[in-house]
């Protein structure tokens, strides 16, 4: 037992240095190569500041709306609603987004709605969602905001997020920045 002490000890004290001060040191440093040293992309518009990489809720009509949140958006309380597929409350939950969307997409039917715009994401706070959820929107936006549609399709199309390498992941839409070009489109 004592020939199996020491080396486990030193492999303990090896693991230690290892993952409390040279792996975190590794990924800081990595951090501070990245775009605003690893603090996550801030944009400002209309002197309000925002952080990208946080979801937003973006409910008035004028806009896209944004992906639902179980937190409330509040990044304090990031999680899911651990509401399973079956659970009475989270199915009534779902139909009453779904209902609510069809009110205010009328051109829309049932089956186009994408899962993104009517289900939270595990976080709460995916700034992202589908570049379907956005295309069902623009009939709802074109005739608010008195756009022509195609010029919507077009802005949504500029703000797709290729998958990373073309590989990995889908296409994508942050949803603030779609809402920042809507506005700036619209202003001109």
């Amino acid at each position: 037992m004592k020939k199996h002490i020491l080396p486990a000890i030193k492999l303990t004290l090896i693991l230690i240095v290892f993952f409390a001060v040279i792996y975190p040191f590794a990924v800081w440093a990595i951090a501070q190569v990245a775009p605003n040293s690893g603090k996550g992309e801030i944009v400002t518009f209309k002197g309000n500041t925002y952080y990208s990489n946080i979801g937003q809720s973006f409910t008035d009509h004028q806009y896209f709306w944004s992906r639902p949140s179980a937190a409330n958006y509040n990044a304090a309380g990031s999680a899911g609603s651990n509401k399973g597929p079956s659970n009475p409350l989270y199915l009534e939950e779902v139909k009453g987004r779904i209902d609510t969307f069809l009110v205010h997409n009328p051109a829309i039917t049932k089956a186009e709605i994408p899962a993104d715009l009517i289900t939270a994401s595990a976080s709460g706070l995916d700034p992202h969602f589908s570049v379907q959820a956005a295309r069902v929107q623009v009939k709802r936006i074109a005739k608010i905001r008195n756009i022509p549609e195609a010029e919507l399709r077009t802005l949504v199309n500029e703000q797709t997020e290729k998958p990373l390498w073309g590989l990995f992941g889908p296409a994508k839409i942050n949803v603030l920045k779609l809402n920042i070009a809507l506005d700036e489109l619209a202003a001109k």
